[in-house]
């Protein structure tokens, strides 16, 4: 069995901490180097429900994308919530490594895996990394559909694939228009408006639209928008990502068992429309 050390390494090898972004907190939150690792979840969120379902699975390494301490603390106490996870970890034995935007940029990364969940041809990245000398690495892709669909056929198809959320998908735009090009960025894409722009597509999937941007962004070209849950346009790079370490585990001969947690952790519960018919007359401006 490898060491945690050595799983690590491999990690890294695929995320480079170093292409993080200056802002953000990744690598190894909780863990001993020595301990040996034989089994290892992937989720996207470090909260008490993963925890446990780390605990339940007896697994001794739990790899995420969001950071568990984003923005630094000054205490682990069990009486925080995020103190509580930390407890968990430590008496069970189990690691916890974070990639988040150095999972973003990665190729294959995040968008990569969004695109392949709908079964689009990655053209290459929406905001390339001038550290990435063949051009393959950055923020976003761009891609093509297999063939020209709609606004309406694209949202239907976004919304089959990508895991269920109480949000679904929101749609800005003509929704007969055709799309044959697209921008995916998993995560917040709403900062990405000039290089979606840049970029000549006709649609853009991310997560996260605020009123503005979008209203901006709709008034400046006919581009399409479409609006997916935060945690369901990052839960594909957990497959993704499971599959790249067990390629490494059989290269290695470490027999890792490699799992990928179903828990959905979207914050958002429910969802109850809007009828069509309500009167919005008096509804304020």
């Amino acid at each position: 069995m490898p060491r945690l050390s050595e799983v690590i390494a491999a990690l890294e090898n695929l995320w480079p901490a170093e292409r993080a972004e200056s802002w953000d907190a990744v690598g190894t939150v909780v863990g001993e180097p020595g301990q040996e690792v034989t089994r290892v979840l992937f989720a996207v969120d470090p909260v008490q429900e993963i925890v446990d379902e780390a605990v339940k699975l007896d697994a001794d390494l739990l790899v995420t994308h969001h950071p568990l301490y984003l923005r630094g603390t000054t205490t682990v106490a069990a009486s925080t919530f995020k103190g509580r996870v930390v407890h968990a970890l430590i008496k069970n034995d189990i690691a916890l490594h974070v990639a988040h935007t150095n999972a973003d940029t990665a190729e294959p990364g995040v968008s990569d895996a969004l695109a392949g969940a709908l079964d689009l041809r990655v053209v290459g990245p929406l905001v390339p990394d001038p550290s990435d000398p063949e051009g393959r690495r950055g923020l976003g892709r761009v891609c093509e559909l297999d063939r020209p669909l709609t606004v309406r056929e694209l949202a239907a198809r976004a919304a089959e694939r990508l895991p269920a959320t109480a949000q679904g998908i929101r749609v800005a735009g003509d929704l007969d228009a055709p799309v044959r090009t697209i921008a995916v960025s998993g995560g917040s894409g709403d900062s990405l408006f000039d290089h979606v722009r840049a970029a000549g597509v006709d649609a853009f999937l991310t997560a996260d639209l605020r009123h503005h941007p979008v209203s901006e962004a709709r008034a400046q070209s006919p581009l399409a928008l479409l609006d997916a849950a935060h945690w369901a346009t990052e839960w594909p790079w957990c497959e993704l990502a499971a599959a790249q370490l067990d390629e490494i585990s059989d290269r290695h001969g470490w027999d890792l068992r490699v799992h990928v947690s179903r828990t959905v952790t979207d914050p958002w519960t429910a969802h109850a429309a809007s009828s069509a018919t309500t009167d919005t007359s008096g509804a304020p401006n």
